[in-house]
Order: C-alpha cells, then sequence, then structure tokens
C-alpha cells in the first residue's frame, strides 16, 4: 500500500493531570524531520518522543505540538511551611518594635517569601506514559490519513502508466510505416538528383538511417519501467524514492524517443509522454 508523507492528526484524552492534546502535521520531505512542542514538565521526554514517531513513519516533516490543559489544583495541594511562617513573623515583631510607625505584615507578602510555599514533588512518569500512549492513537490515526491519501495517488499513478504504455504501443505499431516512409523518401532523393546509385550501398545507407530511427529499445525499456512501477505500487514498503528514480528513467526515454522522431505523431506522442510523466513526478513528490 502507497502511503503519502502529508497528513493531520488531532486525538484528546482526559487523564489525572487534565486534558492531553496532540496534534501532528505532515508534510513531504526527503527524510524524517521531527519537530515539538512540549509542556515543560515533558521537555526531558522529547527524544523518546521522537523515537517513537521514527518507529511509525520513514520520510516526511512532522509537525508536533502536545498541549495540557491542567486540571483544577485539588484541595491540599498547597503544602505551607508553617515553621517559617513563624520565624518570620518574630522576626517582623522584632522589627516592628524598634519602627516608630511599622505597618501590619501583609500575610500575602509572607506567602511570597521564599520557601514559604513547599513546591509538590512531580512524578512526570505516570504523565508521560499517559502522553506516550496517546502519541500512538494520534500516529494511527496520521497513518489512516496517509494511507487514503496513498490510495489515490497510486489510483493517479497507475492511470498515468496505462496511457502512458497506449502511448507506446501506438508509436510501436506504427514504426514500421514509419520506417518505409523514410526509405521512399530516400530514395526519392535520390532519384532527383539523377545519378547512378550502387544498389549495395544505397542499401547499406537506408538501414543506417533506419537504425538511427528504430526506437524499439526505448520502447522496451518504457514497458520495463511501468511494470517496475506498477510492481512498486504493490509491494508495501517506503518507495517514494524508487519512484523518483523511474520517473528519471521514463524521462530520459521520452526525451530519446522525441530526437528520434521522424514525423510529426512521433513528436507529439513524446511530447504527451513528458507531460504524463511529469504529472507522475509531482505526485511522488508525495510519496512516503
Amino acid at each position: 500500500m502507497l502511503h503519502s508523507m502529508t497528513g493531520f492528526a488531532r486525538q484528546s484524552a482526559e487523564t489525572a493531570f487534565g486534558t492531553l492534546s496532540w496534534e501532528l502535521r505532515a508534510v513531504n520531505h526527503r527524510y524524517l524531520e521531527v519537530q515539538f512542542r512540549l509542556p515543560d514538565e515533558l521537555r526531558p521526554k522529547e527524544q523518546v518522543f521522537k523515537q517513537q514517531i521514527s518507529a511509525a513513519l520513514n520520510r516526511g516533516k512532522v509537525d508536533g505540538g502536545l498541549h495540557l490543559q491542567r486540571a483544577n489544583a485539588r484541595q491540599g495541594d498547597l503544602r505551607i511551611n508553617m515553621e517559617l511562617v513563624k520565624l518570620i513573623g518574630q522576626r517582623a515583631a522584632e522589627v516592628a518594635a524598634n519602627l516608630s510607625a511599622a505597618a501590619p505584615l501583609n500575610p500575602l507578602d509572607v506567602l511570597r517569601w521564599p520557601g514559604v510555599i513547599a513546591e509538590t514533588e512531580f512524578d512526570a512518569e505516570p504523565l508521560m506514559a499517559a502522553a506516550s500512549e496517546l502519541l500512538d492513537e494520534t500516529l494511527a490515526a496520521l497513518a489512516g490519513m496517509r494511507a487514503s491519501e496513498g490510495e489515490r495517488i497510486a489510483a493517479m499513478l497507475i492511470s498515468r502508466c496505462d496511457d502512458i504504455a497506449g502511448i507506446a504501443a501506438s508509436v510501436r505499431e506504427r514504426m514500421p510505416d514509419i520506417l518505409l516512409a523514410v526509405r521512399d523518401k530516400q530514395r526519392e532523393r535520390i532519384e532527383r538528383l539523377d545519378v547512378a546509385a550502387d544498389p549495395a550501398r544505397l542499401e547499406v545507407e537506408l538501414a543506417l538511417v533506419a537504425q538511427k530511427l528504430d526506437v524499439d529499445e526505448e520502447l522496451d525499456r518504457l514497458d520495463s519501467h511501468l511494470t517496475e512501477i506498477r510492481e512498486a505500487l504493490t509491494s508495501g514498503e517506503p518507495v517514494g524514492r524508487r519512484l523518483d528514480f523511474l520517473m528519471q528513467e521514463l524521462n530520459r526515454e521520452a526525451n530519446t524517443l522525441g530526437s528520434k522522431s521522424a514525423d510529426a505523431q512521433t513528436t507529439k506522442a513524446a511530447v504527451e509522454l513528458k507531460v504524463l510523466i511529469e504529472q507522475m513526478r509531482e505526485q511522488i513528490q508525495n510519496v512516503e
């Protein structure tokens, strides 16, 4: 099955920490390139997420974002160091006793004092596990979208292969008549010159002309490349680079066919081939 490198997926889940949401956007790229936007608590785990994505995807530029909408703080989560609060109060009272007009101590100012509010230790592992599980679900959704797009591309490529094969068969069918017409035209030119020609030498020259115009090898290679493309589309493996190479080979045969053209119809056929090959090449840029 063919897979596109283009896709989008978004998945959310409710956890004890709040609502987790993964977003993955993928576009075509020569290699696999992954970028993340992560909550501060999970930044140390970025490499783990990248490995998780690289195990599921082969090529593409992936822009990922993990969002955490935190749950409301539960009662008791805010821990206050009362021993420190008492000590601050005592010292403030001692200072106030030596001042003429000291303002009363503001409790909010006390709460801002370093160490008064004890930071709750945060265990990132449960959050990491939830994020990793949700990432797997998001990757599965992304793969489904990429596979669907890949099916559309594969259908288009098969259609273009059929069109190219039809043009090649038409050119092959007409080649004997084209070569015969070239031979007749060469004979007419010699006859108009009104000179004696060695029949054997003439046949050699006509054979050389026919050899230069013969495109059987090009048409055979064209058919061979089309067979390889069809096999690649059903291989079930990443074939983007292989297909890109085959497009170069198809284009080379189309150019040679055009350069050997001996009539307007063959030239037109070469141009039509190049148009079809370019349409395929543009789509293959999105294939994994």
